[in-house]
């Protein structure tokens, strides 16, 4: 592929570039970001604030819409360790194994779901948006996952 070849997609145009830095040592290396809709598309962790994250335009080049996108995937990923912990104790013993068994799968389902909403996040390639995410999977742990915090049954 040359330096700007638009190849069609599902009916939109696809640019792509090859930009070049160099490395520490000294030698040069390429980088490869695609423009898609008019976006910029990196494919290797960036820092700022301009950023997509899971819909087209949020949360722009806003500050303050960039940090409740930090907040809404720190709190995506509290809840995604929320959910791993409380899958299996909310159905109470003597519960009609058919309606138990849909319930874990309704719950199975939103958490694979907010699992992947917060994978997809991560994959905007946005530093913050990746520490938001590993942020908020640590503490839900810590809330709801580690051992120190589970009670023994005393």
């Amino acid at each position: 592929m040359g330096d700007h070849e638009m190849m069609p997609r599902h009916g939109t145009a696809v640019s792509s570039s090859l930009t070049s830095a160099w490395n520490a040592t000294g030698s040069m290396r390429r980088h490869r970001k695609m423009m898609v809709h008019n976006t910029l598309m990196h494919n290797t962790f960036f820092w700022g604030h301009k950023t997509e994250v899971l819909f087209q335009g949020w949360p722009g080049s806003s500050t303050g819409m960039y940090a409740v996108a930090l907040t809404f995937v720190f709190a995506l990923a509290v809840l995604v360790e929320w959910f791993n912990h409380h899958f299996s104790t909310a159905i109470k013993p003597g519960t009609n194994k058919a309606a138990a068994g849909f319930f874990q799968t309704g719950m199975y389902a939103v958490r694979s779901g907010l699992s992947y909403m917060v994978m997809l996040a991560v994959m905007s390639f946005n530093g913050g948006i990746f520490l938001a995410a590993v942020g908020g999977h640590a503490v839900g742990f810590t809330l709801f996952g580690s051992r120190g915090k589970k009670s023994d049954g005393s």
